[in-house]
């Protein structure tokens, strides 16, 4: 899969300390870049976990799914909420479908080091 950021959209979390993408990719691969918009260094480095999609307040970032897995074009955003996960699909003819997923309640991962 692949992280993508529409600029039309990104407000930089409205902030102008760290954004949270940047602050919760586990990844460290998200940044600003000098036109104050977020984006990922290198896409082959993501992990997918998707934690930049789920905390993107403006929905900003999407995931593109893979062509093995759904026909090109197709694009999934999330939005974490307090006891649930809320994901979009838009498929390529434009309908779109949203699904819900239990919040496990469980802290962000954090790797050992």
């Amino acid at each position: 899969m692949a992280i993508f950021v529409d600029e039309h959209v990104c407000n930089r979390c409205g902030t102008a300390e760290e954004p949270m993408c940047v602050r919760d990719c586990p990844g460290d691969l998200m940044f600003i870049k000098a036109n104050d918009k977020a984006s990922i260094t290198d896409n082959r480095e993501c992990w997918d976990c998707a934690a930049c999609v789920k905390v993107c307040p403006t929905q900003a970032i999407h995931m593109q799914l893979p062509t093995s897995l759904v026909v090109r074009g197709v694009t999934l955003k999330g939005r974490a909420l307090k006891h649930k996960t809320t994901w979009s699909i838009r498929l390529r003819d434009g309908e779109e479908k949203t699904y819900e997923t239990p919040s496990t309640g469980k802290p962000p991962f954090t790797p050992s080091l």
